[in-house]
């Protein structure tokens, strides 16, 4: 796979118009030449020249100057209209939010409007606001998707399938409801391998920044009191041999901004950040288990200690650039080419791994013919790097934080809020560029193009009988990307699609799942709807009657809804769809893997649906040319008759005759 760019030459930024993602990140001050463009606008709207002294706005409609009416239509239509963007909601990415607009000079509306804008930017979920057009930065159903809960079922369900493609992620369990299979298992691995001594890493479902993590030696470890039952937590491996700068352990927060749905379309950012512990690596051992400042890289916690180093340099200090970091690998002898690609195949990977569910989110509160917003969503992945370079998912975020201060203890007790410009380099340029690849105005601007190319020729050739200063006037459009640095995100799917696409077998489930929900606005299948795909698809034989599909719908729903999962509907959730065609592949295919099993199955089930609507098709087109027919109109065209009515007893047998085709209610 083409990897998302060469090893950085240097620690200096590099200028290229397309640079390579393992560079430092494209500097987020305003371009040259923003300012005094704005303070010239400024100027123009008090009744003043660019350069002329202030003076007072004229009101109502001057008369044109004779000759001057082309380069005023001109000077019109070079006037595009700006991109409204709604930040009420934007919360603690605000300030990097007004800085992003400022350097594109869209039109923000910090206190919301009346009228619809182009964008709104959310700070927590989809729901901050309701909305019914434009786009929003958030996808509903992604906090609950990318819960540690969530993301370790999702995955697993895709390591199942493919163990080999999936092995980034740490074999995890689920607490309290796969206490006892954790502790099986562990013993199992001690007896068969006694010189293995683990350690577990217990993280709460709903936690963040640090909150309830602790270490653990051995399962009786955990801390089964109350909490555990109220506050269901997932435990992984620990990883005991990260790799090491400075002596210190680190991770890295990447991100990656998921453009769409439906096309699939993923861009990854050319530069992240590191964060550092505070205290020098050593191996878990009973002694050091609850050192958190060793094991545990949350920025959150670690700016509590005494050894965090706030630095305005991208290279030192306890939050870096990920740029700096490949700069030492890379003087290392490091390979940072096969890094980076092993990076976008783990985030591709996960991406694919979270979408099933999300279009089911999707279509349930955005439903196919209603009005809504299209979304778009910038993530946080944290990613440990192994010793040998290979690179581990610790955590997917649906809210990284876009803050680009930090608070700077002036006193005893008194806060000060002080920029901070690693995170200022990074998270502005992220912020930016998004809006920039989603930007509504683009499409307009390109069909505009499109239209105008048949007058260019002739443009040309005037401008080539004109003298420079006549072009020069000429020239009042410019376009919004002059003066911006190059895009600091990668497109990598559906770049790399090709190289992925097989993985994507549960998103042709969901796709299934979806189509069978019947109503609107539900996430789960009812026992009608299994039963209609059952024999929509031709599942069911003497092998596997109705009724074993009545016992499988209800073992399967049982059981995950006795897991807490959402119990606002009754019915059947898409993980639980998904383990019952597991099933239904298993006993169809035995011969085969599991991934050509579900495959072969998906296959069959998509063809017997094809050819269901097929007939359909063609039923309705009877029907419709039935009803259509008329006896031939009378020579004055006044009068129509109708053709005859077909008897009740010929009707009745040509429905008969498509009954089969027809959808079940039971």
């Amino acid at each position: 796979m083409e990897p998302a760019g060469a090893p950085p030459q240097g620690c200096a930024p590099a200028r290229e118009a397309e640079e390579p993602p393992g560079s430092p990140a494209l500097p987020a001050a305003a371009p040259q030449g923003a300012q005094p463009a704005a303070a010239g606008r400024e100027r123009c709207r008090r009744g003043a020249g660019p350069q002329g002294p202030p003076g007072r706005a004229v009101r109502g409609r001057g008369r044109r100057a004779p000759g001057r009416r082309g380069g005023e239509e001109g000077a019109r239509a070079g006037r595009r209209p700006r991109v409204t963007v709604d930040s009420s909601k934007a919360k603690t990415s605000l300030e990097a939010l007004k800085i992003s607009l400022r350097q594109l000079r869209w039109r923000e509306f910090p206190f919301g409007r009346r009228l619809p804008c182009d964008i709104y930017w959310h700070g927590v979920s989809f729901h901050d606001n309701d909305i019914f057009s434009g786009q929003v930065n958030k996808f509903p159903g992604m906090t609950e998707m990318v819960r540690k809960i969530t993301l370790s079922r999702a995955v697993r369900t895709m390591q199942d399938l493919f163990p080999l493609e999936y092995n980034f992620y740490p074999r995890s369990w689920i607490l309290p409801e796969e206490f006892p299979l954790f502790v099986a298992e562990v013993r199992m691995m001690k007896d068969s391998d006694p010189s293995w001594k683990p350690t577990f890493i217990v993280k709460p479902d709903g936690g963040c920044q640090g909150d309830g993590i602790y270490l653990i030696k051995d399962p009786s470890d955990i801390r089964l009191t109350g909490s555990i039952q109220s506050r269901p937590a997932v435990v992984q491996e620990y990883i005991c041999k990260p790799l090491l700068v400075d002596k210190l352990k680190f991770d890295i927060r990447l991100y990656v901004l998921l453009k769409s749905l439906e096309p699939l379309e993923i861009y990854i950012a050319k530069d992240g950040l590191s964060r550092f512990c505070t205290e020098p690596y050593q191996e878990p051992t009973l002694k050091n288990l609850h050192q958190v400042f060793m094991h545990l890289t949350n920025y959150s916690l670690n700016i509590h200690s005494g050894n965090f180093i706030h630095s305005d340099n991208a290279n030192t200090g306890s939050k870096r650039t990920f740029s700096s970091v490949l700069c030492r690998l890379s003087s290392r002898g490091a390979d940072v080419k096969k890094l980076w690609s092993d990076i976008i195949s783990l985030v591709i990977k996960t991406i694919i791994a979270l979408t099933p569910e999300l279009k089911v989110y999707y279509q349930s509160d955005i439903p196919a013919g209603k009005p809504g917003p299209t979304c778009f969503q910038i993530l946080g992945f944290d990613i440990l790097l192994m010793k040998n370079l290979k690179p581990v998912l610790l955590e997917v975020n649906a809210n990284p934080s876009m803050r680009i201060e930090h608070e700077q203890e002036l006193s005893p007790g008194v806060f000060e809020n002080v920029p901070s410009p690693v995170d200022e380099e990074v998270k502005v340029a992220v912020i930016r560029d998004t809006l920039r690849l989603v930007d509504p105005q683009k499409k307009k601007r390109k069909d505009v193009q499109c239209q105008t190319l048949e007058h260019v020729s002739e443009a040309n050739e005037e401008l080539l009988d004109a003298g420079p200063a006549d072009r020069a006037e000429c020239d009042t459009t410019q376009s919004p990307e002059a003066g911006l640095p190059s895009l600091c995100l990668k497109q990598v799917f559906p770049k790399y699609a090709k190289q992925f696409n097989y993985l994507r077998l549960v998103d042709r489930v969901a796709a299934l799942f979806i189509r069978f929900l019947g109503v609107k606005g539900t996430t789960k299948l009812g026992p009608t709807g299994f039963r209609t795909f059952i024999r929509n698809c031709k599942l069911s034989n003497s092998n596997f009657s109705m009724a074993s599909v009545d016992i499988l719908y209800i073992d399967i729903t049982r059981r995950w809804n006795s897991m807490g999962i959402d119990h606002k509907e009754s019915g059947m959730c898409l993980q639980a769809f998904v383990e019952a065609f597991f099933c239904l592949a298993q006993k169809k295919y035995k011969s085969l893997p599991l991934h050509e099993q579900v495959a072969s199955l998906i296959d069959f089930c998509e063809d017997q649906l094809a050819a269901l609507d097929e007939k359909r098709l063609v039923c309705g087109r009877g029907i419709v040319e039935r009803r259509s027919a008329v006896v031939p109109c009378q020579t004055d065209g006044l009068h129509l008759t109708p053709a005859a009515p077909t008897p009740l007893l010929h009707r009745m047998a040509t429905a008969s005759k498509f009954s089969d085709y027809r959808n079940h209610r039971y």
